[in-house]
């Protein structure tokens, strides 16, 4: 009885508890609620402002100008929104691509490829900017071709041959065959530089431009080939964690076509890669390519001396037409945090870790090099003392202070000793009172024991 009393004063309180006042949003869907917040708003009434100190009163003209704005942004919003519904994937097909990797991955249904490179050629030749990256890829030799071997795609440098996994859908092939067609253009253009080649610091912003110049690509070749009819690429591109620069993209060209051409809408993708999680992501996996260091590109060899500059991010930024959506901004990606600050702290503190090692190593380097150089100096000091000893020593003469006493020797034993080994007397010479300039005499003191 307890208990269903209980249970019942449990679900009067529920059904008494103010609703909802916060949603959380993910992927333009609320999977979360939070109830946590009061109902009651808070107020510091115990800060008393004047709103007419704080200069925020506006005239009759400036807010009609605000309220025609707002209504005008509003109505592009609508008119954006309308469109994007074209691109929702119902329900049914999510369920039906589910089970189709489920039987990929337990092996009960194999994949055949249906599609084939010609195909993906000829549909990404809808679109002028993936037709251009082709054209510009078979000037250099470089073809396309599907393989098992990749997680996806992968662009093979040493073979000028671009590698697509064939059991994606047509979707995922013409983004990826887009994305490593970019990749190809930025390796041509010097932009292509492996960012373990800089300081940590520099490689942390050139790994996450090259990533983000990559997705622009993507989400551009989607764009021009659903304005063909071909809407496929833009569809994943909804459906996918790309979505909201996708958004970004489109709200862009959608307004205005001419933010093709001159890269605002490029430059806006790009910018808003750098504002979500995407850098942490990005960043995680550059620190373990620092840390395993399998080239020694970070602590084994010494600096290469290759330095961020402008110049490498408009690489980044050209295009085969329009305008460099990144040489009017190089600066400010330098210079501003929002690009090349770290902000998660577990990156922040591996990445402080690999710059003390390197600084470290680096600061060994110099003290052995210093310490080499100053042992090779002593010992040429050294060396060029003995040659001076050894050449003083054979202009030398010996002379006794006691000349004249026999020692023992023979007569005609000349200046030969004895088998006990003491010195005889040197023989009379012409040339003992010439001695030369610089020599020296050796003089003993005693007088020689005989036998």
């Amino acid at each position: 009885m307890s208990d269903t009393f209980n249970e019942i004063t449990s679900l009067q309180a529920q059904q008494r508890r103010a609703p909802c006042r916060v949603a959380y949003t993910l992927n333009n869907t609320q999977p979360v609620s939070c109830t946590i917040i009061g109902t009651q708003p808070l107020f510091y009434m115990d800060v008393e402002t004047d709103i007419e100190d704080v200069d925020l009163m506006f005239d009759d003209a400036e807010l009609r100008v605000l309220e025609n704005e707002i209504v005008s942004l509003k109505k592009e919003i609508d008119i954006f929104e309308r469109f994007s519904g074209n691109f929702v994937r119902e329900d049914s097909r999510t369920r039906e691509l589910m089970q189709g990797d489920l039987d990929f991955v337990t092996r009960r249904q194999e994949t055949k490829n249906q599609i084939t490179i010609g195909q993906i050629e000829d549909i990404l030749g809808k679109s002028r900017m993936a037709a251009a990256y082709i054209d510009f890829a078979k000037t250099n030799n470089v073809s396309m071709a599907h393989s098992t071997q990749v997680e996806d795609a992968f662009y093979d440098r040493q073979r000028g041959i671009i590698l697509i996994h064939p059991r994606f859908d047509l979707g995922d092939q013409l983004l990826l065959a887009s994305r490593e067609l970019r990749r190809h253009w930025q390796h041509r253009h010097g932009a292509l530089i492996h960012p373990l080649l800089f300081h940590p610091d520099s490689a942390v912003l050139v790994n996450r431009a090259q990533v983000a110049d990559l997705t622009v690509s993507m989400i551009r070749v989607g764009w021009e080939l659903q304005l063909s009819g071909i809407k496929d690429a833009w569809e994943r591109l909804e459906n996918s964690p790309m979505a909201d620069l996708g958004r970004a993209f489109a709200y862009e060209a959608f307004l205005d076509f001419r933010t093709l051409n001159n890269g605002q809408a490029a430059a806006a993708v790009f910018e808003c890669w750098f504002m979500s999680e995407r850098c942490r992501i990005e960043d995680k996996n550059l620190i373990r390519q620092m840390l395993a260091d399998n080239q020694g590109y970070v602590f084994d060899e010494e600096q290469s001396g290759k330095t961020l500059t402008p110049a490498l991010i408009s690489a980044l930024g050209s295009m085969p037409y329009g305008k460099n959506y990144l040489s009017g901004h190089s600066q400010t990606i330098i210079a501003d945090p929002l690009f090349n600050e770290v902000r998660d702290r577990s990156n922040a503190n591996f990445l402080w870790f690999i710059k003390f090692e390197r600084s470290f190593r680096e600061t060994e380097r110099e003290l052995h090099n210093e310490f080499e150089t100053a042992v090779t100096g002593v010992r040429r000091n050294i060396s060029r003392i003995q040659d001076s000893n050894n050449e003083r020593a054979k202009n030398a003469e010996i002379v006794e202070l006691f000349p004249g006493q026999n020692h023992g020797a023979d007569e005609g034993s000349g200046d030969k000793s004895r088998k006990s080994g003491n010195l005889l007397a040197p023989k009379p010479s012409a040339k003992r009172n010439k001695s030369k300039a610089g020599s020296g005499n050796v003089v003993y003191l005693r007088r020689w024991s005989g036998d």
